[in-house]
């Protein structure tokens, strides 16, 4: 999957397949996760969110969205 780079003190990457609802976050410390059946509207929030680890934990960790650790 294709990651955009942003500006963030813990993420390095994010990417999002619209097929599959599926959300994938590379951070900093190298480790990349997979978020299933995010809607893309998360996605597009979290993107221009100001800040993306502050949004990534209230709406996708806590939103109770299930996860894999790829790497």
């Amino acid at each position: 999957m294709q990651r955009t780079r942003v500006s963030s003190s813990n993420i390095h990457s994010i990417g999002y397949d619209s097929s599959i609802s599926r959300l994938e976050v590379e951070f900093l410390n190298g480790s990349i996760y997979q978020y299933f059946n995010v809607p893309e509207r998360l996605y597009i929030q979290l993107m221009n969110a100001s800040s993306h680890g502050e949004y990534l934990d209230a709406y996708i960790k806590k939103g109770g969205y299930s996860y894999i650790k790829v790497r």
